[in-house]
């Protein structure tokens, strides 16, 4: 079984992969990839609504001959991170213990 990954689900795992180093578009889709099952053709218009909003920056940099397009969070996006992962803490500890424990009648 598979669950739906939202958006805002989606942008905070993207948020996540780039906060630790800077990284490029097929190494940040892997990595989402290896926790949630999503295409690449989804993660990259997250990628650029993601620098829109300023919480990503973008430059570019040669690799092998090509340029490869590298991500770096922001402050902003850090900020941003950080209150996604305020709200992931209560949404899954809700859903795990209805999931694990039901809901009580107290």
């Amino acid at each position: 079984m598979t669950f739906t990954t939202g958006a805002a689900l989606l942008e905070a795992l993207v948020l996540s992969a780039v906060n630790h180093s800077d990284t490029y578009g097929y190494k940040i889709t892997q990595d989402v990839r290896s926790v949630v099952d999503v295409s690449e053709s989804t993660l990259y218009p997250v990628l650029r609504r993601l620098q829109k909003e300023g919480y990503l920056a973008a430059y570019d940099q040669e690799f092998a001959g090509r340029n490869r397009r590298y991500y770096t969070i922001t402050l902003q996006g850090q900020e941003h991170l950080k209150l996604c992962r305020e709200a992931w803490e209560t949404y899954s500890s809700k859903i795990e213990s209805l999931l694990l424990g039901g809901i009580s009648d107290e």
